[in-house]
This record gives structure tokens, sequence and C-alpha cells, in this order.
């Protein structure tokens, strides 16, 4: 039955993507879908981009640990990632990216500062940086399709790659949004039912928030600075400084300088259907996120009342994860007695592992329940939890959200590749165009490899408990491409006075910041890639407050600071061409 229903939603998204392919007929279509799209499409597939296996499953999984004070990054989902990257950002991108014949994001600063380093640069690290951010994505599908269809995790992942890889090259920004628009509503239909049915299983909304409440926070929790499920961390604390500045804040101030969310805006054919957008977008944002971050954090009061087989580490005082097992009885206990001294009856045996839980020792939390890999809590849950119908639906569900952002994640990278690189590379501007949406697709394919491959890498590279690798992926691309491009992008909407010389000057210093502080500071990063170890004999440089400190919150005041210092001095643009990228702005 889950093949059948599997292999119906493929075949819808195939023929969406066919559909794409036969309305593709230049660069423009591939590019910015020939900027006609309708508003309601444009809404679902920028919510859908926005919204993957990432938030759903990488950062409900947070929420499970931080507990209901994840909620902050829906708030600013959707003030920030919806009315103000809508009303403030996107009505003026679509204007001056129209005057200014913009495709992609890099081509639109390119444009804007006229100058080609910068829309090379752009490019070069979108096509460096977002296989970061598309493989913790295709982690978090290939995750769960493993869990669900009881198939190794390299198999799901080839296979879930290869899908998304035919109908992104086929069709470009015309099939990747019909199919985003499909995804979205399978997505939100998913999500509704989700949290209905976490309610009623819980005994409802007052119960179930109560139950949370009432928990207790693991001393090794609570020494981090954790308060309670349903409190904000200690200000200071190591919890406060990952959850606010890189989950929150990272996220959702990172939101606003996203390539391939940007571009939608210059799909639409008018500022009338962004405004008509902007409820569809913030109804849909809240449905996914406040969803998914809530059944994260009440998740774990499933797991304290439900779970019993979990292997318990009488040394590290921790509950591993579920584990096939047998209970120990009266009448089996002979079996057991010569093997492992002290058994009783009531304990738990893992038959893999040969360990025994004591009768008792039961599941607290659920990062506990899941052996510390935040990736897992939310597979686990509906596969515990929910009936195995909804196991279908949400796994429809997280197929979608993977799927619509993978799509748009693959075209900005191949965009990014044939054209802003390679068309502001060749001397031939006639060849170039010839030849630059067939470069585009074979940048899209490299970096679906690329992206695979950190996919298939990440989970043994970061192997250790209680990482949240997809979560810090995205959290680092997002605060990345603030601390690069946001001053630029806002100054090139909004300040006139802004210069070529500024531009260039904060979004190098912003990649710069970012990357030292993630190689040599940032302690989980720095750690983990060993760079920092290698030249100075140890993880990351300060033992202190800064190893916690998100690099987002460092360098995107660089950047800002560099920009408009440098305006000061350099030289201003010709009023001709700023009166030509204004022209119908208020």
């Amino acid at each position: 039955m889950t093949l059948f229903w599997v292999i119906i939603y493929l075949g819808i998204i195939a023929f969406l993507g066919y559909l794409g392919y036969k309305k593709t007929s230049g660069a423009s279509d591939y590019l910015v879908a020939g900027r006609q799209i309708h508003p309601y499409i444009m809404a679902l597939s920028y919510g859908a981009t926005f919204i993957s296996t990432s938030a759903i499953v990488g950062f409900g999984g947070a929420a499970a640990v931080f507990g209901m004070g994840m909620l902050w990054l829906t708030v600013l989902n959707i003030f920030v990632g919806i009315f103000i990257a809508f009303v403030f950002f996107g009505k003026r991108t679509r204007t001056m990216g129209f005057h200014l014949d913009a495709h992609t994001f890099p081509e639109f600063l390119g444009k804007r500062y006229q100058s080609p380093f910068i829309q090379k640069f752009a490019g070069i690290v979108i096509f460096l940086f977002m296989p970061l951010y598309a493989g913790v994505v295709l982690m978090g599908a290939a995750a769960f399709i493993e869990q669900q269809l009881s198939i190794s995790y390299t198999t799901a992942l080839l296979f879930f790659t290869l899908i998304v890889a035919l109908y992104v090259i086929m069709g470009g920004l015309k099939g990747v949004m019909y199919t985003d628009a499909f995804q979205g509503t399978i997505m939100f239909i998913g999500m509704a039912i989700l949290i209905v049915y976490t309610y009623h299983i819980l005994g409802g909304v007052i119960d179930a928030h109560q139950a949370l409440t009432d928990m207790p926070v693991p001393p090794p929790l609570a020494a981090k600075g954790h308060n309670g499920w349903t409190s904000m961390p200690t200000f200071n604390s190591s919890y406060w400084w990952v959850m606010v500045t890189t989950l929150v804040m990272g996220v959702g101030i990172g939101v606003l300088a996203q390539p391939q969310l940007v571009v939608r805006f210059m799909t639409v054919k008018s500022n009338r259907e962004l405004n008509r957008a902007i409820l569809v977008g913030g109804i849909f944002i809240l449905m996914m996120t406040g969803v998914a971050f809530t059944t994260g954090a009440l998740s774990n009061v499933f797991f304290s009342k439900n779970i019993n087989n979990i292997s318990f580490s009488e040394s590290t005082g921790m509950l591993m994860e579920i584990v096939p097992g047998v209970t120990v009885t009266e009448e089996n206990i002979d079996k057991f007695k010569v093997k492992y001294k002290g058994i009783a009856p009531g304990d738990k045996i893992d038959t893999e592992k040969e360990e025994v839980q004591k009768a008792g020792k039961k599941g607290t939390i659920a990062i506990k329940a899941v052996g510390g890999n935040v990736e897992n809590i939310i597979p686990q849950y509906i596969k515990q939890a929910m009936p195995h119908w909804f196991s279908i639906l949400f796994m429809l569900t997280l197929l979608a959200a993977a799927m619509s952002t993978l799509s748009s994640q693959f075209h900005a990278m191949g965009t990014a590749i044939g054209r802003d690189v390679y068309e502001q590379t060749v001397k031939n501007v006639t060849r170039s165009n010839e030849w630059s949406v067939y470069i585009s697709k074979i940048g899209i394919a490299f970096t679906i490899i690329i992206s695979a491959l950190l996919a298939y890498i990440l989970p043994k590279f970061f192997g250790d408990a209680g990482i949240a690798i997809i979560a810090r992926g995205t959290a680092i691309f997002f605060g990345l491409c603030a601390g690069s491009f946001l001053p630029a992008y806002m100054g090139a909407l909004y300040f006139k006075a802004i210069t070529r010389s500024a531009a260039i000057t904060g979004m190098l210093g912003g990649f710069i910041v970012s990357a030292l502080w993630i190689t040599f500071i940032h302690d989980k990063e720095a750690k983990a890639l060993g760079i920092c170890n290698a030249l100075f004999g140890k993880p990351y440089l300060f033992d202190n407050t800064l190893a916690v400190v998100d690099p987002m919150l460092i360098a995107l005041p660089i950047s800002i600071a560099l920009t408009i210092i440098v305006s000061l001095f350099t030289k201003k643009f010709d009023e001709t061409h700023v009166s030509m990228c204004f022209k119908d702005i208020a």
C-alpha cells in the first residue's frame, strides 16, 4: 500500500515536471518562469522552498531538546521571512529586477552595482556552499524513507536524489514551481493532521502542555542552561546562545538573503501579486514550523509515557535507543540467569547489543529515546505514535518538503554556475546566451552529486550524539548568506549612496569573517573540521562564550559597518544608472 501511494505521488510530480518542460522555451522561462507565475503558486513555492525536512525533521528534533522556546523561530519566520521579505524586499526586488533584466540573485546584485565581480563572487559562494544546505535536506528525507520503507540509508538517498534530479534538470523554474505548489498542498494537509492527532493522543491541548511543563529536566541538560520544556534557557548559558543566535536568529534573519527565495519575487508580473501572496505564505509557514516545533517538544510527553523497550546504559545513565528486545519474565528467566547476573523479571534485554535495561528505567525525554540523534526524533515519533495510514501520508509530506526545497536549491546552484559565472567569464556573448542554460543543467547535475555525497558523509563526519546536523547545517548556510549578501542586498534596494567598492568590501568582509569563525572559533564546526586542532593543537581557539556565539552575530555587523564606511569614501554611481534602478519605486 505504501509503495502504491508513493508511485501515485511520483507520477503526479513527473507530470508537473513534464508540464514545466513543455512550457519552458528560453532562458527567461528556465530562470524566472517567464515572470508570469500566479500569486498562489508563487506563495506556495516560496513557502515550500523555505520549509524542508530541515525545518520538520531537523528543527522539529531540535525542539524536542530545547522545548517550546523554538517557537520564537516561527515568529521570525512569519514576521521577517514573509511579511518583511514580501513587503519591504520583495516588491522592490521584483520592480528593480525587471528594469535590470536580472534573472538570478547574483545577477541582480551584479547589475545593480555594475560589477561582474559581484555577480561571479555571489555565484561561486552559492555554488560552493549551498550543497551543504542541500545535503542536510537530503539527509532528512533519506533518514525518514529508510525507517518507513525498511531499506538502507544509502539506497533511500540514491533513490530520492535521482527523482529530484530528473524534474529539476528538465523543467527549469516552471517545473520546480508547479511541483512546489502541489507539494506545498500535501505538506499543509499532513501537518494539519499531525498537530490534531498529537493533541488527541496526549489528552488534549491543556493536558499535553501541562504534562510537558511538569516534566523534569535531566541534570546534564540543566547544567547547560535548560530551564524546562516550556521555558527559555538561562540567559548567557551555552543552550541560550545555541538556540537564540544559531537556530532562531541565524535562520530567522538569514532567510532575507536566501538566493533561491529572492528569485521567487522576480517570477510574478506585478507587486499586486506579491500582496495577494502574503496571507497564503504566512498561514503556510505557521502550519509548517509551528506544528513541527510544537510536535517536537510534545514528543517528550509521548516518549516518557509510552516507550518501554529502551536500552539503558548504567555507565552513562542515558537511555540510548529504541531496540528490538525481550522482556524477562518468570517463565523465561532461567535462560538469562547465567549470562546476565542479577537479572530480574521486568528487565528488558537488547537482543542486538546484549545490554540489559533494568525494570523501571523508562524513557524520559525524546532525545534519550532515540539515542541522542536529534534527527531521529520526529521519524520515530511518527512511527511509534501515529497509525500506519498517517505514516504513509507523513512520508509523502516529508518527500514533498524535501523535494520542493531541493529542486529550488539545485536550480539556484546550477544557474549560479551557468548564468552568473559562465556568462560573465566567456568572451563571446552570443555563445554564452546559447550555452548558459546548457551549462546550468550541467551545474545542476554536478551539485546534485556533491550534495548527495555530503548527505552520505555528514552523518559519519558529525557522528557524535547530540549534534543536530540538519538544523546546524541549515543555520550555517543561512548565516553565511546573511553575512555575505544581506547588507549589499538591502543597500541595493534602499540606499542610492552605496557604492560598488562598498558592496564588494562588505560582501568579502562578511564572507571571510563567517568562514574564519566557523573554522576556528564556533565549537561544533571547528571541532568537526579539525583545521584549528591541526594548526593550534586545540579544537577551537576560545574556551568561553565566544565558542557558542553564532558566526552571523559577528559577520553581519562587520559587513554592515564595512559597507557604510567604504561608501563614505568611494566614488558614487552615475545618476542615470541609479535613476534606472529605482524607476517606479516610490
